[in-house]
């Protein structure tokens, strides 16, 4: 392991080009004599789309083009789907009627698309979009995901009987009944999950290009993965993937929403074509409130069945996940299988099921976000375990370490999917314990008693899942000294340009400053799957490790060929090929420049150390540690305080630790901001997002946190070359349950057992006065 190999904490080089100013992002590309889009977009969240008038606006200055969906369906453009392969309990396909680029008869929810205007300025756009006259009727509107579950109301959808997209089920409920029919003791709570606003630093942008010659576009947008959001614009354009180029430069955020495939992405390359001009669109933040996926919002209910010795028999739920008025590409796969084969947590559950059913609302489509139904699940497992613990008078340390799955037992198969091949659960919430001085709470609890606080501590135990599948990763020597890292799974802030190159030194010494990452170009990197579900490093680091080994043997040959020594001899190790027992050795740069410039080399012999590496690992890995927080109430005011959070993580095996620091930083405010502060709020009648702006929607600030106290208990993963398990996501799925916890306890005194998120300063003020009028009577 050298100075930049796996396990240092090297300072992210891609940082001094962002830090700079130098941050190549979508906005930032532009073309000669582009023009710009703009969308005139429902002010309704449900209504019959009547007449739309053009007439003024297709005269107005600057104006090129208005388009409806009668340009969209006569041009034959495809509709956005749920990709996700999900069916019903019953065996039968889901509801999946597909999403227009543009409204046709129906709009249902605000911010929905009805007409594209293309013009020389984007004022002109703006002015002209003015002019455009659409008629609406409107319509009662679904926004209750648990109302849009039953039968007799308003639908969405003509035909339809209810809302439900989907009704899926996972786990045995036969061993389920038996449990629950023995059980000494059954909790149950019913827990809402709050929506969440994606935000990320970066909107979204798009540039799209046609070259009429070629027959070709060129589309610049951000996206985590050029290749899936090739074939996407593609197939909705009708052409083959070759005929469309994807780039993505530098990506501001993205936490899931920049994978998926918007209206926009696909009709703006549509009219570059149609205007013969290249068209660029970029969303305001106003637009991304209404038009961006969002994520989490769930109303769960969920039991767990105990013995008389509070060992857990069964757990059972029913679930009403939010999709929105339309299902975009993941949808139906997140509250699902994404989150529901973690049902039992890192416990040793015997029986389990759950009920999932996905609703359509006239709201924004929901989709992954950051976990992508992990911390949902993590939230409601954890909660559950508290709130038994409350209940049986034990511990919630106690009743974790009674029923955590023993190291000793892995791998572990549990009844709803998963099976978890490492990890020591017990250890890592002890050494939480001792690091967060657990023991010690109830003299601080008493001290801030005095000064008017109320104090809690709350802990959970996460388990995570990441996504297995492909990659492929191109290393190719350059005439100049540097080496081409060509990846498919392109960074929005993970630093893949410094934790990449760090796997690649480590495993063929080559200079860590000489690696130069490719991952946003469909022309120059040949394929990819790209970067979600914490997956990254997992599958492009086995693809890099794969491509390592090929060079390798290759090496020894080319080595041995110009050593004039048998290929037997060769040892590689540090960059070097050497002749084993002997000082003579030639450098892997050396040796690539010398194939690369050689004319006579024998048949059979290797013409380039240039190789491709492959992952197909169909392995998911299990991510796990222990959160615990502790906070401070002002029982005037109900403001929270974070004074303390300790977690310990297992991620199987960590390249960079400061990086993974950051990831798991950034995770924790996203988590706890949706357990204090965050909240998607529509009108219950109108549909109106009232939480529309950064004015109505509370985002966490730096001031809201303190400092994070991390640490490492790795055990490695036995199902990857690395032992990797991932990171990306962990920090958001073990937040939530411990901060809902610390505040449950803080409450205690008041016997108040239960409150959603956000926990916000006027939610906690209210429940705090009526617990103290109840108590007064």
């Amino acid at each position: 392991m050298g100075q930049f190999g796996i396990g240092q904490s090297v300072r992210r080089k891609e940082d001094f080009r962002l830090l700079e100013g130098k941050g190549q992002y979508a906005d930032d590309y532009h073309r000669p004599g582009e023009v710009h889009a703009y969308f005139v977009r429902s002010p309704h969240a449900h209504a019959k789309l009547g007449k739309i008038d053009m007439a003024a606006a297709k005269k107005a200055p600057g104006v090129l083009a208005v388009y409806t969906y009668a340009d969209v369906k006569a041009a034959n453009l495809g509709l956005i789907k749920c990709m996700a392969p999900i069916k019903n309990a019953d065996g039968s396909a889901p509801f999946n009627p597909g999403r227009t680029l543009l409204a046709s008869d129906r709009v249902r929810q605000v911010g929905e698309p009805v007409a594209m205007v293309v013009a020389d300025t984007l004022a002109h756009a703006k002015d002209a979009a003015e002019l455009i006259d659409v008629s609406y009727d409107p319509l009662p509107a679904v926004l209750d995901p648990v109302a849009a579950a039953k039968s007799g109301g308003t639908v969405l959808y003509d035909g339809r009987s209810d809302n439900v997209a989907l009704d899926w089920g996972l786990g045995d409920p036969k061993p389920v009944e038996e449990a629950f029919a023995k059980a000494k003791r059954i909790v149950k709570t019913d827990i809402a999950i709050n929506r969440v606003v994606i935000a990320p630093m970066e909107p979204r942008a798009v540039v799209g290009e046609f070259d009429k010659a070629a027959d070709r576009y060129v589309v610049h947008l951000g996206t985590q993965g050029v290749h899936s959001v090739r074939g996407a614009i593609a197939g909705t354009l009708g052409v083959k993937p070759e005929q469309v180029q994807v780039v993505t430069n530098d990506v501001g955020g993205s936490f899931g929403m920049k994978g998926f495939g918007f209206p926009e992405h696909f009709l703006v390359p549509w009219a570059a074509k149609m205007v013969g001009k290249p068209v660029r669109w970029n969303s305001d933040r106003q637009e991304a409130f209404v038009t961006d996926t969002q994520g989490r919002e769930q109303n769960v209910h969920v039991e767990l069945a105990l013995d008389e010795n509070a060992r857990f028999l069964a757990i059972r739920a029913d679930v009403i996940a939010n999709m929105g008025a339309y299902l975009s590409q993941f949808s139906l796969f997140i509250p699902t299988i994404a989150g529901s084969r973690l049902l039992t947590g890192a416990y040793a559950i015997p029986a389990g099921y759950t009920r999932v059913r996905c609703v359509f609302t006239n709201t924004n489509w929901v989709d992954a976000y950051r976990g992508a139904g992990r911390p949902e699940q993590a939230y409601v497992v954890e909660r559950l375990v508290d709130t038994a613990a409350r209940e049986l008078g034990i511990s919630p340390d106690e009743l974790r370490r009674r029923n955590f799955v023993p190291r000793a037992s892995m791998p572990w198969k549990t009844p709803v999917m998963a099976t978890f091949d490492s990890g020591d659960f017990l250890a890592n919430m002890e050494l939480a314990i001792a690091q967060s001085d657990w023991k010690g709470f109830e003299a601080r609890r008493a001290e801030a008693k005095k000064r008017g606080k109320l104090r809690g501590i709350g802990m959970s135990y996460y388990m995570e899942v990441t996504a297995a599948g492909a990659e492929a990763a191109e290393i190719r020597f350059e005439p100049n000294g540097n080496v081409f890292l060509g990846i498919g799974a392109g960074p929005s802030g993970q630093g893949h340009e410094t934790a990449f190159p760090q796997v690649i030194e480590d495993k063929l010494g080559i200079p860590y400053d000489k690696i130069k990452l490719e991952f946003g170009d469909t022309d120059r990197v040949k394929s990819g799957t790209g970067t979600g579900g914490a997956r990254s490093l997992l599958v492009a680091g086995t693809a890099m490790i794969d491509a390592s080994q090929k060079i390798i043997a290759k090496g020894k040959k080319l080595a041995g060929h110009f050593l004039e020594a048998s290929e037997q001899d060769i040892e590689f190790k540090d960059g070097n090929f050497t002749i084993a027992g002997t000082d003579r050795f030639i450098n892997i740069m050396d040796l690539a420049k010398r194939t690369r410039e050689a004319s006579n080399l024998p048949d059979g012999m290797p013409a380039t150390l240039d190789e491709t590496g492959n992952c197909n690992n169909p392995n998911n890995t299990f991510p796990n540690g222990s959160h615990i927080c502790e906070l401070e109430i002002d029982e005037e005011t109900g403001a929270t305080d974070i004074l303390r959070y300790t977690v310990v993580d297992d991620m199987g095996l960590v390249v960079n630790p400061m990086i993974v620091m950051g990831q798991i930083h950034g995770g924790l405010v996203q988590g706890i901001g949706q357990a204090l502060m965050e909240d998607t709020v529509f009108d219950p009648k109108s549909g109106q997002l009232l939480a529309g702006s950064f004015q109505d929607y509370t985002m966490p600030r730096a001031d809201n946190f303190p400092t994070f106290e991390i640490t490492f208990n790795n055990v490695p993963c036995t199902t990857n070359i690395m032992g990797i398990k991932g990171a990306g996501e962990a920090g958001s799925v073990g937040s939530l349950a411990s901060v809902m916890n610390a505040v449950i306890d803080a409450l205690s005194p008041y016997n108040i057992r239960h409150i959603d998120m956000p926990a916000t300063p006027l939610k906690i003020w209210r429940v705090l006065q009526a617990a103290k009028g109840k108590k007064a009577a």
